[in-house]
């Protein structure tokens, strides 16, 4: 490691604490050379994955692509930021637990779906619109009345 200011190798750890909450150490450290602080993070690099996609075809695995698609079925939905956050961190700790260096797209689809279904009735269906390719109003609608089911049968086991 080199510093940050002075380009030097001439550093020295001042602290090394475990971080709260995620699987990383934070270390402070100095350059002996021109008595720049700084702090820096070492996290355990997540193995790559691919997903497979319906058609067969591979890509990797993006954490910003299953991010995005939660966001949007989300958007202007009463879930806060952190909320979204700790959904995509708990995803990706379930899809990553399988130790699996490939996934099914369908799995990922299938783990959103059931995450949203406790979180926001709406964003489910807004996922589930996108995600199932409803090709018409009455499979939407479908799956709307599937879901109301559900609803009801939940709040009754109450």
């Amino acid at each position: 490691m080199i510093c940050p200011n002075c380009k030097k190798e001439e550093l020295r750890v001042l602290e090394k604490r475990d971080v709260e909450g995620e699987v990383a150490i934070r270390r402070r450290r100095e350059c002996t050379a021109c008595g720049f602080r700084f702090t820096t993070y070492e996290r355990p690099e997540a193995p790559s994955m691919s997903v497979v996609k319906k058609d067969k075809n591979k890509e990797l695995y993006s954490r910003e692509k299953l991010a995005k698609g939660i966001n949007k079925a989300l958007e202007k939905r009463p879930v806060t930021a952190a909320e979204i956050e700790d959904l995509v961190k708990g995803l990706e700790k379930e899809i990553y637990s399988t130790g699996e260096t490939e996934v099914e797209s369908s799995k990922i689809g299938n783990l959103v779906l059931k995450k949203l279904k406790d979180i926001d009735r709406v964003a489910y269906l807004r996922f589930a619109s996108v995600y199932k390719a409803f090709d018409t109003i009455d499979t939407f609608k479908r799956e709307a009345e599937e879901l109301e089911k559900d609803t009801l049968k939940t709040e009754s086991d109450k």
